[in-house]
């Protein structure tokens, strides 16, 4: 049977929307809504899956048992891990429901060579979860245990492509030794959580696997153009991933309050086809998009539908405009130090 390549999975449940502060607090279930809105706005038909919860084994390949058992301690609890990071009573069962989405998203693009593209419509988010704890609204590190699964059921390279406009310091802490995952960010710096500088880059035999864009204030769809043209995408051809994930936040977007970034949907639309293309060559076109950040409800809906446009078809529109110069300086120096890793950029 043929499918059209304008379908996608998506993956989704009710209980992402029981996690709900008891006050007001960004992190919050109206921005599934949106997200849903994006998906309808793609134009592209949604094939439903439903997802399942992460066992035990799952998460232990991202976490420390013993950050594990203080979640169950604190399941059906009011409390919170840190000044940002809340717990309501359904918040554990949501968190391990997250994370099994992505799993079940992950072992359906793995099985089917047909449709090659999905997304998890999951919360809450993942991609400041270390090993050892929560924090910056994050619970279980969801793309960290999508791609765990994918590397225990035959996939040998994986991408993590993270352009939430927080570095995504539990992603780099859980695969920082890990030669089997490329962990890419671009992130505003100075931003929570302070981590994300260039010389991060990984240790021991993860030493080069993570490749760190920290860009000043102000970056436009264009400096992330330059980004993914000059460092991003040479380096991806050269590690040849056989799955791409993308940590998806959407508050580098210019309308987001939490933030001073000024990526557009078209700028989204251009990394979600640069993606599209390396999956293309090496990952049998294989992209999952993960939800991660993003606050403001209009900017969530125009920016997934356009990474889905770019992802699922290739539409990429003209990035105009010019590149200040210390945008220019910032892609430079992330560029070379990348080169000593990855000679041929």
């Amino acid at each position: 049977m043929t499918i059209s390549p304008d379908r996608l999975y998506v993956v989704s449940d009710p209980i992402f929307e029981e996690h709900r502060c008891r006050g007001y607090h960004p992190e919050r279930p109206e921005r599934l809504g949106a997200a849903r809105r994006g998906v309808e706005q793609s134009g592209t038909y949604a094939v439903a899956l439903a997802a399942r919860d992460a066992t035990d084994e799952d998460l232990r390949r991202a976490h420390d048992p013993a950050y594990l058992a203080e979640l169950a301690r604190l399941d059906g609890h009011y409390a919170a891990l840190d000044a940002d990071t809340y717990l309501a009573p359904r918040s554990v069962a949501a968190a391990r429901r997250a994370a099994g989405a992505t799993i079940t998203l992950v072992d359906a693009l793995l099985g089917d060579a047909a449709l090659t593209s999905g997304v998890a419509l999951a919360r809450p988010p993942g991609h400041h979860a270390t090993r050892e704890q929560g924090m910056g609204f994050c619970l279980l590190n969801n793309a960290a245990v999508g791609a765990l699964w994918a590397l225990d059921h035959g996939v040998s390279r994986v991408v993590i492509v993270d352009w939430d406009v927080h570095h995504g310091n539990g992603t780099q802490n859980i695969f920082w030794t890990d030669p089997r995952v490329l962990y890419v960010s671009l992130h505003e710096a100075p931003l929570y959580p302070g981590s994300g500088a260039r010389e991060e880059v990984g240790q021991k035999d993860g030493a080069g696997f993570t490749l760190n864009v920290p860009l000043s204030e102000g970056a436009t769809d264009a400096v992330y153009r330059l980004a993914f043209d000059e460092v991003i995408s040479p380096v991806l051809g050269q590690f040849a991933p056989e799955l791409v994930l993308i940590s998806a936040g959407f508050d580098a977007h210019e309308r987001d309050p939490l933030a001073s970034m000024r990526l557009t949907a078209p700028g989204y639309a251009y990394m979600g086809t640069a993606l599209s293309r390396v999956a293309a060559v090496s990952a049998k076109g294989r992209v999952g998009i993960v939800l991660e950040g993003g606050y403001d409800l209009a900017a969530i809906e125009v920016s997934l539908a356009a990474t889905i446009q770019g992802v699922v078809r290739g539409d990429s529109p003209a990035i105009d405009g010019e590149v200040s110069a210390a945008h220019q300086a910032e892609v430079a120096a992330a560029k070379a130090v990348a080169k000593r890793w990855w000679p041929g950029l």
